[in-house]
């Protein structure tokens, strides 16, 4: 088994792929959803919902952006750690979102040792969580 698994929900391909590359490197494994959509219909596919140890999410994408992607994250699955990376960063909404529960808000681009920090932090509390 390897680091766990992280569901990357990004419009944006080369930012997913870049971050895949530095996830994979590290051992994680790495599920891609390119919008909210994708991400929420990945997570609960059939009767076995996705396990994954964190979702690192963007915010602005076309169909379900991300606000409404990691509402339904969080309320579905409150214990699935959940991080903001977007390329619009400001106070208000990091606020807004650390009160409801995401764990750590990124700016793109994020710095290599930064996210591999962020990610490793996300998923031992997930693995300390589930055990």
């Amino acid at each position: 088994m390897g680091q766990g698994r992280i569901l990357v929900v990004d419009d944006e391909e080369h930012v997913r792929k870049s971050v895949r590359m530095v996830l994979t490197k590290a051992g994680y494994d790495v599920v891609e959803a390119e919008d909210g959509e994708q991400g929420i219909n990945a997570i609960k596919s059939g009767d076995n919902p996705l396990m994954v140890d964190m979702i690192l999410c963007d915010i602005r994408m076309p169909k379900i952006n991300g606000v409404e992607a990691i509402a339904y994250f969080r309320s579905q699955f409150p214990s699935i750690p959940v991080v903001v990376m977007t390329g619009h960063p400001d106070f208000e909404s990091a606020t807004a979102f650390l009160k409801q529960g995401v764990l750590d808000y990124l700016a793109k681009p994020v710095e290599k040792d930064r996210l591999l920090a962020v990610v490793q932090k996300a998923t031992k509390q997930h693995i300390l969580f589930k055990s």
